[in-house]
């Protein structure tokens, strides 16, 4: 990090770092509106956005700079972040919380008083790169400008139409964000853009191909997938904002309650692994032969990645595949390989034969989980995910699995699979020992490697979850 980086942002620093437990702690309190709201960028576990508004999809243009406009705001996902559950598309008002307070998503419509209708290309291209509105305010990086930052001059233009003129104006202003002091003090993000802001469109690496080149484009801009896959500081920054910043790029992280998978090679098996088929199959229908997606991913698979064109998704699979691979290194065991030798694993057979008597957990899987996902784990294909060699199963953080078994989760419904199979929730029928034990069990089963899970992290995570109703 330059020195001006480090003393520009040192005014900010210090005020994060001395506000930064008290901040937390609001998180708590916050209001019950927000409370209710979605963590995220989702307006819910099953229902996109998009279709959330009731609204019909807007006709295609005849003009291409608008349709390839259209095409990029699906790459980056406006609409899941800007539209509130109900609302017409675009029109903000989706509470965000976030360790500093409730962010309010703003209206992007073409709305001249109430949306961006006044802006010019100018100030809209500088409200994605720097993260300065048109008035002259800071944006807080919710809005993922930093990565926005890399999208280049043509397709920025094309955005600039398509938000002018291929969007319907809503006269909806939502509530402003009023963030506990010191945060609201938007002049902290001067600082913090020092820091963590890197101007400058996406420059390409001679030195890997045009499809390469392609995938880091949109991985690292439009998709801003390091927003969430990427473990932030103190200060709410990245900790790598790209490949060339460090291993810590898309490693993992946890967010709004779940914890976004590593999308690199580490030392446990991470969709790196998969196949490119299979990484371009699962970004178009949110589930594969052995996998599905949950949480977020929900939002992100049905509102955009499903959208993107086949060729987009493979430079996208051949860029992630791409990172943290170390010729020569050991390989840690596939997903497929796993799932191939479940059937004769040991555990398989004790469930099948029954003889599993003292054994807590897997008493508590053959009780509950069995049926769906099987005793070899290998569950039944884009239907029921496999256990064996899962990613979230093997995940070094068990939040999102401990997650999925209190509160459940759906697939998304996207045109090629159309079916929103969803999990339900064990939460109101197992203890957190219960829970605990059985994530354990399948943890260390069928060649899975993830450490036991404790009830004291089942205990945190059903803390953060909205108690289900017994049925």
């Amino acid at each position: 990090m330059s020195a001006r980086r480090t003393y520009g942002g040192i005014a900010a620093a210090v005020v994060f770092l001395c506000a930064g437990a008290w901040a937390v702690a609001q998180k708590a309190d916050a209001p019950a509106a927000a409370a209710s709201a979605p963590a995220s960028a989702s307006a819910s576990a099953s229902t996109p956005v998009a279709m959330a508004t009731g609204a019909a999809a807007p006709a295609a243009s005849t003009d291409p700079v608008l349709e390839h406009g259209r095409y990029l705001a699906r790459a980056g996902d406006c609409v899941s972040c800007h539209t509130a559950p109900g609302k017409p598309a675009f029109g903000g008002g989706l509470p965000m919380k976030t360790p500093f307070g409730t962010i309010v998503s703003t209206n992007i419509t073409p709305d001249t008083e109430a949306g961006i209708g006044a802006y010019t290309e100018a100030e809209f291209a500088r409200a994605l790169r720097e993260g300065v509105a048109r008035d002259g305010h800071r944006l807080y990086p919710a809005m993922p400008y930093p990565s926005f930052a890399r999208v280049n001059d043509e397709d920025m233009h094309a955005l600039f139409v398509f938000f002018r003129n291929g969007v319907q104006p809503v006269a909806q202003k939502p509530p402003a964000t009023d963030l506990p002091w010191p945060f609201s003090m938007r002049s902290l993000m001067i600082g913090w853009n020092w820091i963590y802001l890197d101007k400058g469109v996406y420059q390409s690496d001679s030195a890997r191909s045009a499809e390469w080149n392609r995938g880091a484009y949109l991985v690292q801009g439009l998709g801003h997938c390091g927003d969430c896959h990427t473990p932030r500081s103190m200060l709410g920054g990245v900790k790598a904002a790209n490949d060339r910043k460090g291993d810590a790029f898309l490693s993992g992280a946890v967010i709004d309650g779940w914890y976004a998978q590593p999308l690199r090679h580490t030392d446990r098996p991470t969709m790196a692994q998969w196949p490119a088929e299979e990484i371009v199959q699962y970004l178009q229908t949110g589930r594969t032969s052995h996998t599905a997606a949950f949480g977020a991913m929900v939002d992100v698979v049905q509102n955009s990645t499903q959208h993107l064109s086949t060729q987009d998704l493979q430079a996208v699979s051949a860029y992630l595949k791409s990172l943290g691979a170390t010729e020569g290194a050991p390989a840690a065991a596939s997903p497929a390989s796993l799932v191939a030798a479940a059937p004769k694993h040991p555990v398989a057979l004790a469930l099948r034969n029954g003889t599993v008597e003292g054994n807590s957990g897997a008493m508590v899987y053959l009780n509950n989980c069995n049926a769906c996902h099987r005793s070899d784990g290998t569950g039944a294909d884009k239907t029921f995910p496999a256990l064996a060699g899962n990613s979230v199963v093997n995940a070094k953080d068990p939040t999102s699995l401990i997650r999925l078994v209190l509160a459940g989760s759906a697939m998304p419904a996207t045109s090629k699979a159309p079916s929103p199979i969803a999990m339900p929730d064990f939460g109101w029928r197992l203890s957190d020992a219960d829970v605990a034990s059985v994530l354990s069990f399948a943890r260390s089963s069928w060649g899975n490697r993830g450490e036991a899970v404790t009830a004291d992290q089942v205990a945190k995570v059903r803390d953060t979850v909205k108690p289900a109703k017994n049925p």
